[in-house]
């Protein structure tokens, strides 16, 4: 062969594997945006009961979500499914199972057997709490929109003092009992959970070898331990970017079978325990780690057994993934007023009317400040301070007690906690620029209005 046919082969051979990986990666972000959409609809409409336009909702269709309005999608309502593809291409289906919530299929999973949905539970009619003026101000202020480019989409808010509801307030199509995403306010809560395994059969937080994958020779990941997972320090490579589609984030939500396993695959980057990295894979390797130590049926009724019957939270649900795991980092759905009944129980120290949910320590372990996170801003699996863009560096921030610690999520969703002053409030909205959502601000002006 000529020099110049032996260059010619290599560029062709250089061509093919560009074109083909081209294609892989171009197939990932249709499957992720098709998975997304499908995931996100089905559990608006047959968890949440949500009455939405599936092409120009705002949780698919607003500002950063504009392109999935080319993904179309078809709605069995008679069975609790949604399909949705890219001309044609891509076709992902999420269906619904009571008391299961919605389960985003594998790209070539089948349904499973069809069966009839139950008629929807009867909404309980709960009148919100009428607030005193100053507080229906601030309540007010919340829903308005100052910023048209930046639209804060605030859905429900619910405050508690004394242990008693003071003030709450709902957009429209929202009511006290509508279950709506905490997104990542699922870690806090299944944190929270854990507090209740740990007397059946959970490791111990420095137990270490805690996935069978990670038993193999020099494989170093048996070094970390189940304390490092809760508090973000596993050294695990894990890419936490949503916008970026092929992340491993959205590859675990959006197309892989078993978040946890996914998770549990990713490669060492650093020694564990040594270096903070916020990571919603380490949250479902702790659910996968709980699951294998507790076994199915323990593991099947945890959320119910820990937190739900417990507390009374009658619509809540904890989705899972196709392989069954539950999805620990983000597919919680609780109403307002049902999270701010866990911020209660993490006030009260784990005491509910006077009975112990939670063992005594749990929830100051959980609120302990994780010494390699900045400036201790992370507990285990809670942050002890706001974020940059809910406002934790504006001033505001700087006159909220020390002592308040939160639950946090993507869109701003917000549980913060604050024991000096009594005092748990739950924000929840669709804030897809986070930055629209002043969480700080909002607290200072509530807590000025408490003491008005």
């Amino acid at each position: 062969m000529t020099p110049r046919a032996a260059a010619a082969v290599a560029a062709l051979a250089a061509a093919f594997l560009l074109a083909r990986e081209i294609s892989r990666r171009v197939r990932a972000l249709l499957l992720v945006g098709a998975g997304y959409k499908a995931k996100i609809l089905c559990s608006a409409l047959f968890v949440s009961g949500l009455d939405l336009d599936c092409e120009r909702a705002d949780e698919v269709s607003a500002e950063a979500y504009r392109p999935l309005r080319l993904f179309r999608a078809r709605v069995d309502r008679g069975r609790g499914v949604v399909e949705v593809s890219f001309s044609g291409l891509a076709a992902r289906r999420a269906v619904f199972l009571p008391g299961r919530g919605a389960t985003l299929l594998p790209a070539a999973g089948r349904l499973p057997p069809p069966a009839p949905l139950p008629p929807p539970m009867p909404r309980r009619a709960a009148a919100p709490a009428t607030p005193p003026p100053a507080l229906l101000r601030v309540l007010t202020q919340a829903f308005e929109e100052p910023e048209p480019r930046r639209l804060r989409r605030t859905r429900a808010l619910v405050v508690r003092r004394g242990g008693a509801v003071v003030a709450e307030a709902y957009a429209p199509g929202i009511s006290p009992d509508t279950p709506l995403c905490g997104w990542s306010m699922t870690k806090s809560a299944f944190a929270a959970m854990l507090g209740f395994a740990v007397a059946k059969g959970l490791p111990t937080l420095d137990a270490r070898k805690l996935l069978p994958e990670w038993s193999g020779e020099n494989d170093a990941r048996a070094g970390i331990s189940f304390e490092d997972l809760l508090r973000m320090r596993s050294g695990l490579r894990f890419g936490e970017k949503y916008s970026d589609l092929s992340s491993d984030v959205n590859r675990m939500l959006f197309i892989e079978p078993d978040a946890g396993a996914f998770a549990a695959s990713r490669p060492l980057e650093s020694s564990p325990g040594e270096l903070w990295r916020y990571s919603s894979g380490g949250s479902n390797i702790v659910s996968r780690v709980a699951r294998l130590a507790l076994g199915e049926a323990a593991y099947e009724e945890l959320p119910r057994r820990a937190l739900f019957e417990p507390l009374g939270m009658d619509g809540a649900v904890l989705e899972r993934d196709a392989a069954g795991g539950f999805v620990a980092s983000s597919y919680m759905f609780a109403s307002a007023r049902d999270w701010a009944k866990l911020g209660q129980l993490m006030l009260d120290d784990g005491l509910r009317r006077g009975r112990r949910i939670l063992p005594e320590g749990w929830v100051r372990f959980l609120t302990s400040p994780t010494p390699q996170s900045p400036e201790g801003r992370y507990g285990a699996h809670w942050w002890l301070k706001l974020s940059r863009e809910l406002g934790g560096q504006c001033a505001a921030a700087a006159r909220l007690p020390a002592d308040a610690f939160h639950a946090l999520g993507h869109e701003g969703q917000c549980l913060t906690v604050i024991p000096s002053r009594g005092l748990v409030a739950v924000r929840m909205g669709v804030s897809i620029d986070v930055s629209a959502w002043n969480h700080a601000q909002f607290l200072a002006d509530l807590l000025a209005a408490l003491d008005a």
